[in-house]
């Protein structure tokens, strides 16, 4: 039976200073803004790897782009605990979102080395590489990159001035020519610590949130074919509005994500949609949305995308226009969070006299790859009315330093179950 860790906590002062250094890298004129493969992204990154080597880490860009600093075991064969977050952030939001995680994930280090602590495992702090949805179309990049899933068609997508995906993990120090060496096989564990996103924790009052699972998410592109016309001298009888098929579709989507049986979290959206050729007194002769779709059910999300072809099936009929296009532009499979670490942050939190709840996360993290290749896991921390990806995100300093003491705790007690090779 493994030895109780010793019960430490995280320096608070210098924890606030990372979260508050990080998040002042940014565009001034669009707080909180640090978009991946951005000179500012790469300011941030700087600071982040001076913060890692004065903590005694040992820094490096690995093939796909992710900053780690690596505190090595005794054993040199020793697996590797692994926790950490991501810097990037959305347009205009960002304050907390991936930055409390690879700020926490440092904290713990330094609060174990402070102690004299000598870890069992190698221990390693991850900055994943574009964990947001890039400017070339892809989230997570990085921690695809850990799991094998970072392959020819993705390196191939086009950025801003038509820069290959490629190109722009090289620029930013990766090495596309190495990253077969990216994908890992000796993580013994994964820990992640984010802000919720949602308002379950604040609204109930619980410090820490411990995640079941993470949804996979689906995007489908749906395109309408109708005829253009003058709008004032095209009679409304009679209309092939392509405008009209899409709005049809966009309340098919809504009714039918509220239909769907309890079978965990599921979410459906229309956050994009262009009506051609866009002007105020034309016809619209086309239209294109995209739906994103998220589900803690595989099943489920393969289930409702059978059932949006025949919505929008319907909703051209209804309108005289045709479905031009309908494509699964990307998916991604939902994640089970391991559960012997979940009862790790569980009697982490309990430890500290800190109650806790078990919840799905209905955004996608980090975590999701890196379950590809290691038990994993996530704790949440609470966000100020559910609020982030916005400007006005926010968590209350002690939460999230609170939620820094669980996954310090949550580190140690994984740490100290760990039985070496006979």
């Amino acid at each position: 039976m493994s030895a109780v860790p010793p019960l430490l906590t995280i320096d608070r002062a210098a924890f606030r200073a990372d979260i508050d250094a990080l998040a002042a890298i940014t565009d001034p004129a669009r707080p909180w803004t640090r978009r991946s493969f951005s000179p500012l992204f790469l300011e941030g990154r700087a600071y982040l790897a001076r913060r890692f080597a004065e903590a005694g880490l040992d820094v490096r860009i690995d093939p796909a782009g992710n900053l780690i600093g690596r505190w090595a075991a005794e054993d040199p064969a020793a697996p590797v605990l692994m926790t950490g977050s991501h810097s990037d952030t959305v347009p205009d939001g960002g304050r907390f979102d991936g930055i409390a995680g690879v700020a926490a994930s440092l904290a713990a280090v330094r609060a174990m080395r402070a102690a004299g602590y000598r870890p069992r495992h190698t221990v390693e702090v991850v900055d994943f590489l574009a964990e947001e949805p890039s400017e070339w179309g892809l989230s997570c990049i990085g921690s695809r990159g850990m799991a094998g899933a970072l392959g020819p068609r993705e390196l191939a997508m086009a950025g801003p001035g038509g820069e290959p995906l490629a190109a722009a993990i090289d620029r930013i120090g990766g090495s596309v020519a190495d990253l077969g060496s990216a994908k890992r096989s000796d993580v013994a564990a994964f820990v992640e610590l984010h802000i919720e996103q949602g308002p379950v924790l604040e609204t109930e009052g619980i410090p820490i949130g411990i995640v079941s699972g993470i949804v996979g998410i689906g995007r489908v592109r749906v395109r309408f074919a109708g005829v253009a016309g003058h709008a004032g001298t095209v009679p409304m009888a009679g209309r092939r509005d392509a405008g009209l098929a899409v709005a049809r579709l966009l309340l098919a989507v809504r009714d039918g994500a509220r239909a769907h049986p309890g079978n965990g979290h599921f979410t459906a959206t229309v956050g994009v949609l262009r009506l051609e050729p866009g002007g105020a007194n034309v016809l619209p002769g086309a239209a294109e949305a995209i739906v994103d779709i998220r589900a803690e059910i595989d099943g489920a999300m393969t289930r409702f995308i059978e059932a949006l072809s025949a919505m929008a099936a319907a909703a051209a009929e209804a309108e005289g226009c045709r479905v031009e296009a309908f494509e699964v532009v990307s998916r991604t499979t939902a994640a089970v969070c391991d559960p012997g670490l979940g009862a790790d942050i569980a009697e982490a939190a309990r430890r500290l006299g800190l109650g806790t709840r078990p919840l799905a996360s209905g955004a996608g993290h980090d975590a999701a790859f890196l379950a590809r290749v290691a038990p994993s896991a996530m704790l949440f921390a609470p966000s100020r009315v559910g609020k982030s990806h916005c400007p006005e995100e926010w968590t209350d300093p002690d939460a999230l330093a609170d939620a820094a003491d669980v996954l310090l705790g949550t580190l140690m007690l994984r740490d100290a179950a760990f039985a070496p090779p006979a």
